[in-house]
């Protein structure tokens, strides 16, 4: 059930890059709330800063200007930590690409889910391999707690009878319910996902926004960008991302 008290209120952000020697203004000032229970879809076009409002959000990059507050505190007065705290345990994230580790079985992909919180995949996994990867996911494994919780987030997502098989015999609505069993192992707050239909057919994402809704009715919170309005409108609630502000539909 949506609760009427929200659980992330982002307030004037603005995100600026400088690039071949110009200030590019991706997000211009916006206004947000999510509320604890909501699924809520952020529609735009490619290129309207859909990906960057996400990251904010969920603590992987920093804003120009304006805050993102959870739960009453501003996430970027954390630092160290507990801004680590805020990405592992409250923010889970699922992409459009999945970034799956291709050497690695489903179940020690989404083991991989415990490890991380300190920067999104797509950055963390050169340096996982580079620090030992394999030496850190025989200690995880060993964590009975750790490998319970990941096989039952792969049961939940329906694949109980997959685990052992690596990302190259999955299919792609397959390998994106690993990144989503991977995104839920900590069982965060709010589920923040990046075109998590881009990458898949019609079919294939019917099945995935199947299981989004499945997830929704057990209660998890979920912001999802998209640039497809089909899409967009399995939601509880629709904006859309326009130059870098929100329109409410």
């Amino acid at each position: 059930m949506t609760s009427t008290k929200p659980i992330i209120q982002a307030r004037g952000l603005k995100r600026s890059f400088h690039e071949a020697g110009r200030e590019l203004h991706v997000l211009r000032g916006v206004d947000l709330s999510l509320n604890r229970g909501e699924w809520l879809s952020i529609l735009g076009r490619s290129g309207s800063g859909k990906s960057t409002l996400l990251h904010l959000l969920g603590g992987l990059d920093r804003p120009t200007r304006g805050t993102v507050v959870f739960d009453d505190t501003d996430i970027f007065t954390l630092r160290g930590a507990k801004l680590d705290r805020y990405r592992n345990r409250h923010a889970g994230f699922v992409f459009q690409f999945y970034h799956l580790l291709p050497e690695l079985s489903a179940l020690e992909n989404v083991l991989i889910g415990s490890m991380l919180g300190r920067d999104s995949l797509s950055r963390s996994i050169t340096g996982l391999v580079t620090a030992g990867l394999i030496d850190l996911l025989e200690w995880l494994s060993r964590r009975k707690e750790a490998q319970k919780t990941a096989i039952e987030m792969l049961d939940r997502v329906g694949l109980g009878d997959r685990l052992t098989h690596r990302p190259a015999k999955l299919s792609g609505g397959e390998r994106q319910r690993v990144a989503i069993a991977r995104a839920l192992v900590n069982r965060p707050s709010v589920l923040l996902a990046d075109e998590p239909t881009g990458n898949l057919d019609a079919d294939t994402a019917s099945s995935i926004l199947d299981l989004f809704r499945s997830l929704h009715n057990d209660g998890q919170t979920i912001a999802m960008v998209t640039h497809d309005q089909t899409v967009a409108d399995a939601g509880d609630r629709v904006v859309t991302l326009v130059k870098g502000k929100l329109t409410a539909d």
